[in-house]
């Protein structure tokens, strides 16, 4: 087994063709105000920020991290800043001693340990399958 890195994340470098990849078919969506692979705090990352017109008014900002490894491990984070808290739940793939290599951080605050979990192999899928579950998120907060 390889080991867990320090950030918690993969000991596979950032896979940024991927990233790249991502980015101009999310940026190319309405949903999707801007889409940027920048390094944030010395981890390259995939940010997505979603419209503010896609939410109802009590979410002030929703946004994607996504980090990607070339040995396709993988960090998703969503996040809604609301005036009075923080919504945010994580999607992983990555070896480390709280769970099982896939894994899920559920909401509201994406505890550590998460929940065992099973995804997809290919990039696309996984991204796929985080988009519906952030778009049932948006409809529950119409309703809310």
């Amino acid at each position: 087994m390889v080991p867990p890195t320090g950030d918690g994340g993969s000991p596979a470098p950032i896979d940024r063709p991927i990233l790249e990849f991502l980015q101009s078919r999310l940026h190319a969506t309405e949903q999707v105000s801007r889409a940027t692979v920048t390094d944030a705090s010395g981890h390259l990352v995939l940010r997505v920020d979603f419209a503010q017109s896609y939410y109802p008014a009590v979410v002030d900002e929703a946004q994607l991290t996504v980090r990607w490894y070339t040995n396709d491990d993988f960090k998703l984070h969503y996040r809604e800043d609301h005036a009075d808290r923080t919504w945010e739940c994580r999607w992983d793939r990555h070896p480390n001693p709280h769970n099982t290599r896939d894994h899920f951080h559920p909401p509201p605050a994406a505890p550590t340990p998460g929940k065992d979990a099973t995804w997809p192999d290919d990039h696309r899928d996984v991204v796929a399958l985080v988009l519906d579950e952030i778009e049932d998120r948006i409809a529950e907060l119409w309703v809310e």
